[in-house]
């Protein structure tokens, strides 16, 4: 990773002991945040002098009864500028992140305080100086807001969750105590301002839920899953915990915290943000070389019914080498096999039907690489004999499912995956997944995560829903990649819709799901329908082709939360751009002005004119566009748009 760092010293000041206030702002002035130092430390932000968040108090309490934030004294404070250009591993909205902020330090006796302000949002993250061990007992994180605004809220039941959650829109008021969610999730502050909240560099320590302020109705406080003592296991998958210690984490000594993150921005800046991998820890990998985004053949959405061969499809080597000719066709550098391959009691021993190294090797001639899903805790029984396997065997890499835990132990879990993986090239998808916070920066091998309500619940539910899609590119998609698994072919509007597990169709039209491609972003994007299905669609393969999984650069053109939004994503000398809108029909109008120079040819995939009554109906078109022309983009309920733009 290459990196160029200004830093400029505003400050480096031993403050007498009655000072109170301390300030940091974003570079550009507009955002400010008050540290308040008294009886106890609370925070305050502010957006072009208008308060976003009213002074919330933090804390954490230790078990030796050092309560951080409590009767604190300041002994020296430092202020920085920092510039600084990221150049990511893997793409995702962009091939160099500009990484600026002015980055406020409070040093106490034994502990700190940071808080960085960047222009689209603000952190904090405190920090223990100590020799010997310590336990960190509970942690006090507060958002208050000067009015009961609405919310985007993934409720959840239990911190026992795959974090798969529908956002309800719901007001802060409506938050008591005994609700929580799971992070990031969305205020809408008014005036186009909203704040996201989430964290980032989450490490050896659990992950933060949020639920309402017993003192504060217009408040969200966190919460967090306490050290697991006991757990049991349910069936093959399920490791739920039973029993809990009165603390949340156990740590070796001298460390820092996980960062506190709010985006504060409009609703195409949440878009945008890198926040959150900036907050990340920087890549830990010397070589990196080997870890290759790509797109992915998927067999348990559209549970391997394939047809118009000559051989019984299901798990086996026959139907597996149909997804290799098929991914090696239109250019796909993966296909998975999901649940099947192994019996479930013991990941080291495969089923009669397949032979995993004839499958690898088969893959290598075609050039498509092989990804095997796994229960974690049966990978867990048998790790090192089960990795060294994989890799003896040439696969490129794992999906790894059913954690349902943030836990601390789960995630330091997290990590050991992505070390011992990375030691044997091998990439790592999370499902039954909590949100990225930072992991796939430090580990790059970590490719992509679920943590989201995706394409899989159209198996046997409504959703995830038109609405629900483009909800998603302003809440959960703003922590980083989301494997939501598009792609269906067999579309349906919202009378015509039904839940069928074997041959699913998705709610929206055929546009809705190509849209995703664009929208979406996950490094390793599924192509979730059946090869035979899409042999039939070779305009659609076309596109599907021809569109990447990472990007150099991207523009939001068009966004609101919950109802459509449109991007442009830049690869190489192309453009791709992706429309999508819930189940209102809608028309926008796309402003090119983000082309260079000169005329190009723009080839898109619209919804047909039928695609209101008949969700599959779409047709396409070529027109020559330039960096003057405004699109019309008509897109009909749960309608999606897209287009390649190639400069001529």
């Amino acid at each position: 990773m290459k990196k160029y760092l200004f830093i400029t010293l505003f400050s480096f000041l031993i403050l007498n002991l009655n000072a109170k206030e301390y300030t940091v702002s974003s570079p550009s002035g507009e955002l400010k945040v008050t540290v308040s130092v008294d009886e106890n430390i609370t925070y305050a932000v502010s957006l072009n002098g208008k308060e976003i968040i009213t002074p919330s108090a933090i804390s954490m309490k230790l078990d030796d009864g050092l309560v951080l934030g409590e009767n604190a004294r300041v002994r020296k404070t430092k202020t920085t500028e920092v510039n600084q250009e990221i150049i990511p591993v893997v793409n995702r909205k962009h091939a160099q992140i500009e990484d600026h902020y002015n980055l406020l330090t409070l040093s106490f006796k034994n502990y700190s305080l940071e808080f960085k302000a960047y222009n689209d949002g603000v952190a904090y993250r405190w920090g223990v100086e100590k020799k010997e061990p310590f336990k960190v007992v509970s942690e006090q994180a507060t958002f208050a807001f000067p009015a009961n605004h609405e919310i985007w809220f993934p409720e959840e039941e239990s911190m026992f969750t795959h974090q798969e959650r529908i956002y309800e829109r719901v007001k802060l008021s409506d938050v008591t105590p005994n609700r929580f969610c799971s992070t990031g999730m969305l205020v809408d502050c008014g005036n186009n301002t909203k704040v996201y909240i989430s964290e980032s560099d989450l490490m050896d320590y659990p992950g933060m839920f949020l639920k309402g302020s017993t003192e504060n109705s217009n408040a969200l406080v966190g919460k967090y899953p306490s050290v697991v003592l006991e757990t049991k296991q349910n069936g093959d998958r399920n490791v739920a915990p039973t029993k809990y210690a009165d603390y949340i984490a156990e740590c070796k000594g001298t460390r820092t915290f996980p960062w506190r993150a709010m985006i504060i921005t409009d609703d195409a800046g949440l878009v945008e943000s890198e926040m959150i991998y900036k907050l990340a820890p920087e890549n830990v990998l010397e070589n990196t070389d080997w870890i290759k985004p790509g797109k992915v053949a998927w067999d348990w959405w559209n549970a391997n019914n394939i047809y118009g061969v000559d051989f019984e499809s299901g798990v086996n080597n026959n139907t597996y080498k149909y997804y290799i000719d098929f991914a090696s066709k239109y250019g796909l550098e993966y296909i998975i096999l999901d649940e099947g391959w192994y019996h479930l009691e013991d990941i080291m021993d495969v089923v009669d039907d397949i032979d995993i190294q004839e499958l690898v090797d088969y893959g290598k001639q075609k050039n498509v690489g092989v990804i095997l899903w796994v229960v974690w805790k049966a990978l867990d029984d048998k790790l090192i004999e089960a990795l060294d396997q994989f890799q003896e065997w040439g696969v490129k890499g794992i999906k790894i499912d059913f954690m349902q835990r943030d836990d601390q132990w789960m995630v330091n879990f997290y990590e050991k995956i992505a070390r011992e993986c990375a030691k044997r090239e091998l990439l790592v998808d999370y499902h039954g997944a909590y949100k990225p916070s930072g992991l796939d920066r430090k580990y790059p091998n970590v490719i992509s995560y679920e943590g989201v309500k995706g394409l899989e619940n159209a198996k046997w539910s409504n959703q995830p829903d038109p609405e629900h899609n483009v909800t998603l590119p302003f809440t959960r998609m703003v922590a980083g990649p989301m494997d939501f698994t598009p792609g269906a072919m067999l579309n349906a509007n919202k009378t015509n819709f039904n839940a069928v597990f074997t041959e699913p169709m998705s709610p929206g039209t055929r546009c809705h799901q190509l849209g995703m491609y664009v929208v979406f972003e996950s490094p390793l994007q599924m192509l979730a329908d059946n090869p035979s299905n899409y042999y039939r669609e070779p305009e659609c393969m076309e596109f599907l082709k021809a569109v990447p999984a990472v990007w150099d650069d991207t523009k939001v053109l068009e966004a609101k939360v919950s109802d459509y939004i449109a991007v442009a994503r830049k690869s190489g000398d192309k453009w791709f751009v992706g429309a999508m809108t819930d189940w209102d029909p809608r028309t926008l109008n796309l402003d090119l002005s983000f082309l260079g120079d000169g005329n190009y040819t723009m080839e898109i995939w619209k919804d047909g004119v039928n695609a209101d009554k008949h969700a599959a109906d779409f047709s396409q078109e070529k027109i020559t566009v330039s960096s003057s022309s405004k699109v019309k983009v008509e897109m009909a309920p749960g309608g999606g748009w897209v287009a390649v733009i190639t400069k001529k």
